[in-house]
């Protein structure tokens, strides 16, 4: 009898996460539960899972900044995108970063262990609410662009390092935790932080917080 697929979840809202364990189980084994960013990505490289389901507002690290950089590392890598946005902003970033699946969260009872069964077979899923078309918009890119371009669709003014250091900011992170978190220098994390305000032509913390939630870089609602 073959193994069963192993997955690891990322969603820090400990109920949800409770609820998907218990769907997830019959079928699948559940390698592991994450509540931010930067754990998934630390915690897939340890346990090597076939399948990632991460929701986008995650603390410390959103997931698609996350996805990008997992399937950097791990291109062989599923990861399914379970969310509550169903813009096309939001849809069309997760397929450019390499997802394979686009599940809402108010559809995951019905949709989530179908969206694994069909990515495990290397086809997409998308959830029925959200328009086809807007996966071919995604994945029907032109050849010509580059995976820093997929990186760059979160805030697409902003380099992956700076939406880091911007969304740390708008959870309220002082200055040396940053750089804790991040491993550079406290002058390293001003230089971003004045780049990012002259970038986005903003003034004030306030002002960068409400950007930060409006690009859907932060868990904050």
């Amino acid at each position: 009898m073959a193994e069963p697929y192993r997955i690891l979840l990322a969603d820090d809202h400990v109920l949800v996460a409770e609820g998907i364990q218990k769907l997830l189980e019959p079928e699948f084994q559940l390698v592991g539960i994450v509540a931010d960013g930067r754990a998934l990505i630390a915690e897939a490289a340890k346990l090597q899972p076939d399948i990632v389901v991460v929701d986008i507002s995650l603390p410390l690290l959103n997931g698609l900044d996350a996805s990008a950089q997992l399937k950097k590392h791990q291109p062989d890598l599923k990861i399914i995108v379970l969310t509550m946005h169903s813009e096309q902003n939001f849809v069309t970033q997760a397929f450019r970063v390499g997802a394979s699946g686009y599940v809402l969260k108010q559809s995951v009872g019905s949709e989530l262990v179908q969206a694994i069964r069909e990515v495990i077979k290397g086809r997409t899923f998308v959830s029925p609410m959200v328009a086809q078309s807007l996966v071919d918009q995604a994945v029907n890119k032109s050849s010509s662009e580059t995976s820093v371009d997929a990186e760059r669709a979160f805030a697409p003014t902003l380099s992956s390092r700076q939406r880091e250091v911007l969304q740390l900011v708008a959870e309220g992170k002082a200055t040396k935790e940053i750089a804790s978190i991040l491993n550079v220098s406290v002058k390293t994390v001003e230089f971003h932080k004045t780049r990012i305000m002259k970038e986005l032509r903003l003034r004030t913390a306030a002002e960068l917080t409400k950007y930060a939630i409006a690009a859907g870089l932060t868990s904050i609602h």
